[in-house]
């Protein structure tokens, strides 16, 4: 079973910026879609960003054009860009599969305040 370990949130002033990393414990490469997921306070988890295998990227209208997803299939790894930040971006982020198959990790958590 792949562990997921996300990092790189923390705390920001709207128009900030953050790069968010997620390693996996063993290969992604045969996993066709990897994403990122949020949760804020008192909603629920959804998803925000994909990147398929090849390389292609599906984002939701919120992040579209701010945020950039990419994975390093070398290096188990899924990053996810967050530039010009806005306060309701605050959340705990997760990654997981395309659908999502893989137990959550503990997430990480980014705060949009001045």
């Amino acid at each position: 079973q792949v562990q997921l370990v996300e990092s790189g949130g923390g705390l920001v002033q709207p128009g900030g910026s953050l790069r968010l990393s997620c390693a996996a414990s063993r290969s992604i490469s045969n996993i066709n879609v990897m994403g990122w997921y949020r949760q804020a306070p008192g909603k629920q988890r959804e998803f925000i960003a994909a990147v398929v295998r090849g390389g292609i990227t599906n984002y939701v209208d919120s992040v579209k054009g701010r945020f950039t997803i990419s994975r390093d299939n070398a290096k188990n790894t899924v990053y996810l860009q967050m530039n010009s930040l806005k306060p309701e971006d605050t959340a705990v982020y997760y990654c997981n599969s395309v659908p999502y198959k893989i137990s959550w990790g503990q997430g990480t958590q980014v705060t949009v305040s001045s």
